[in-house]
């Protein structure tokens, strides 16, 4: 179908709906992990991989929830449970001095990174699915548009074109940071390393952001100009 054409609008959100999917996604594939994992292993000596291994625990409840609620796997949950397998095998590797651990937090961005690059080769890029999960409140209807979507040119270049752009910037980030790594003092990567971490997440947010409404923005605009040509051309009826 042609890019010219306009994308239908979303339908109507249930705001109640939407606030509990993200208390859902974030409390329980982000921080119920995170808090788990810095508990067991400061507070009470559990090593990296079994305290990874338990803070999988709260994507799988989300996943299980999900698959109660809406009849259907979350792709959101299913790559954050990959993501967490990933890294505790990771954590495996090698010994566990502080540089080594600093790399391999590395490493696990970076194959974020390759994640997101290897599955522009696929039906449909990561990102069509993370925009899918905080664009829509999850309920049938929204769903349902934001599959629809994917019949214009201009929204299927939109999600390749994030996908790309996440996957080569994670992929540098964690090539820089794993440089840094050894060129730098471990007191000073460790004040360095989150903050990378989140600046790069907080700048891709903010270009996905501004990258999706201007390409909304040029697909209505295109639709119009279609539009209007329609109307001018010779034999067109009022």
């Amino acid at each position: 179908m042609s890019a010219q054409e306009a994308q239908p609008a979303p339908p109507a959100r249930s705001g109640a709906a939407a606030a509990l999917g993200w208390i859902l996604t974030i409390g329980l594939n982000v921080v119920a992990p995170i808090i788990t994992y810095n508990t067991l292993v400061d507070d009470h000596g559990w090593s990296e991989f079994g305290a990874l291994l338990l803070s999988s625990a709260w994507p799988v409840l989300d996943s299980a929830i999900s698959l109660a609620w809406r009849r259907k796997l979350d792709e959101f949950a299913v790559v954050t449970l990959v993501f967490l397998g990933v890294t505790a095998v990771v954590s495996l590797v090698g010994d566990h001095t502080a540089r080594t651990l600093l790399i391999k937090d590395s490493a696990v961005t970076g194959l974020f990174g390759l994640l997101c690059l290897g599955t522009l080769a696929a039906a449909r890029p990561l990102m069509f699915y993370f925009g899918r999960k905080f664009a829509t409140d999850g309920t049938p209807q929204s769903t349902a548009w934001w599959n629809g979507l994917w019949q214009y040119e201009g929204f299927r270049t939109t999600m390749r074109t994030m996908t790309l752009v996440w996957g080569v910037a994670y992929v540098a980030e964690a090539a820089v940071r794993i440089a840094l790594a050894y060129a730098l003092d471990t007191k000073t990567m460790v004040t360095l390393s989150p903050i990378m971490i989140y600046g790069v997440l907080g700048a891709l947010a903010l270009w996905t952001t501004l990258y999706a409404k201007r390409s909304r923005a040029e697909g209505e605009r295109r639709a119009a100009e279609a539009a209007r040509a329609a109307e001018a051309a010779p034999g067109a009826t009022a």
